[in-house]
């Protein structure tokens, strides 16, 4: 039970508001979440960009009518009483590690504000869409906030891979530092496709740049320069670290062979590379493990295709019909070599490849999209926009496996009991990593923030 004196201290840091019943229980609640254990020290997060089908992956629903019951079939897992998709024989396999939750939900129908509520457990209405680049008044991402709270190292605090979201020369708002600033940016090795700009943090450095002329060239430094510009304008950003190092960090990232050989999958043995698959989507779970393994505290990985013709897919959005992918239907899509098969593939391999290596306990492996897709199947045989009910998957990082939490009703539509929103899964991964979900940010007029208003699904913990 929480003593008085430990509430009103609590109370205190969070405002005169607060001081409500409801205040008072949130802090009790706050407190007894913050005595369990925070046992990850790294998380990966898979990002199903396009909105994965709950009904037709994890929430299948076989007793549903035609029109609205999935095409595919479930499947027992090694879990009692947990089915998952026929399509996903290799993750049933390994269901004794996951927690599926069954209830997320949110209120948005829309890819970008979907994006930007599940990546910051903020909603902007002030987004422009489809037009919302990105830019410096956007709430910070998860990546950016565990790097504004991890102190200085080797390797970057977090790291987007392959690219950010992004397309027609936009990169959506909520993928990177915003406020907080350059110096917290999340990693970015590419450029997204449809986006005229250079990799921001390219690890290569230029023809005839040798390590005495760093200073000369693009990337990491570019950050840098730019930075310093729009302090000189605006007054330095507060953050618990300041920009010289920053920059040190820049140099050892270049210099350090270690560091770059992080990125480099090479080193890894073919028999494993064919075990994650030889594709994008294997070769990103592959690298996001090194990743973990070499120090960078959160993992981004952002699934999307880059289509024969150059064009950006989101394909977990399986409305069917889409001209750059054949015009194929829905269903289709998901069986096709950008959907369900690489994702089994990649997911079982990552767990088991965390398990041998001691990893998983200490690493939150998140997955999820912006949204969920219709109960009712479409005439192109795929799913529509649906944030009112999606599934999210967690593993490692002190979760305890085997389990599903929360349930939606009887046509994955929406949640029947235990509704999670974006905030409360931001809340969980913050709490795992052992960053106190009530911590306080500042933006650049100094206004404080909550990084986040959510509570940690401590349920879910060992």
């Amino acid at each position: 039970m929480l003593h008085r004196r430990d509430a009103m201290i609590r109370l205190g840091q969070a405002g005169l508001g607060a001081l409500t019943l409801p205040g008072l229980l949130r802090a009790e609640q706050i407190a007894a979440s913050s005595r369990l254990r925070a046992s990850a020290k790294n998380c990966i997060l898979l990002y199903l960009w396009g909105g994965p089908p709950q009904q037709d992956m994890w929430d299948m629903k076989p007793e549903a009518p035609d029109g609205i019951r999935s095409q595919f079939k479930p499947i027992d897992t090694v879990v009692p009483g947990i089915q998952i998709c026929d399509q996903l024989p290799q993750i049933a396999r390994h269901t004794e590690k996951m927690a599926i939750v069954r209830s997320f939900t949110h209120p948005s129908n829309t890819h970008e504000v979907g994006v930007y509520h599940t990546l910051t457990g903020k909603i902007n209405n002030t987004l422009a869409v489809p037009r919302n680049m990105r830019n410096r008044n956007d709430f910070p991402n998860t990546g950016a906030v565990v790097s504004y709270f991890s102190p200085p190292a080797a390797m970057p605090a977090s790291v987007t891979i392959p690219r950010p979201i992004g397309h027609d020369g936009v990169i959506y708002s909520g993928t990177y530092a915003g406020f907080l600033g350059a110096q917290y940016d999340p990693m970015e090795l590419k450029s997204p496709g449809e986006v005229n700009a250079p990799p921001p943090h390219s690890l290569d450095l230029l023809d005839g740049v040798d390590a005495n002329r760093l200073q000369a060239r693009c990337g990491l430094l570019k950050l840098l320069e730019d930075y310093d510009r729009i302090a000189q304008q605006r007054g330095p950003l507060k953050g618990p670290r300041g920009l010289e190092q920053f920059r040190e960090q820049a140099f050892r990232m270049l210099m350090s062979p270690e560091a770059r050989g992080a990125f480099d999958l090479a080193r890894e043995n073919d028999q494993l590379r064919d075990r994650y698959g030889r594709n994008e989507y294997g070769e990103s779970f592959l690298l996001a493990r090194r990743l973990v393994e070499s120090g960078v505290r959160l993992v981004t990985v952002v699934w999307y295709y880059i289509c024969p013709d150059g064009n950006v897919a989101n394909v977990w959005d399986n409305h069917g019909g889409t001209a750059s992918l054949g015009g194929i239907t829905g269903y289709q899509m998901l069986k096709e070599k950008y959907c369900l098969p690489p994702l089994d593939r990649a997911y079982s391999a990552l767990l088991e490849d965390l398990s041998a290596r001691g990893l998983l306990d200490e690493t939150l492996v998140v997955m999820l999209g912006e949204f969920g897709r219709t109960p009712k199947i479409n005439k192109a045989a795929g799913r529509d926009h649906w944030g009112a009910c999606q599934s999210v998957v967690l593993a490692g990082g002190g979760i305890r496996g085997g389990q599903v939490y929360g349930a939606s009703d009887r046509h994955a539509a929406y949640p029947k009991n235990n509704p999670v929103s974006p905030e409360d899964v931001i809340a969980t991964m913050y709490h795992a990593l052992g960053i106190p979900p009530e911590s306080l940010i500042h933006d650049r007029e100094h206004r404080p923030h909550r990084i986040s208003e959510g509570r940690p699904l401590v349920e879910l913990f060992v």
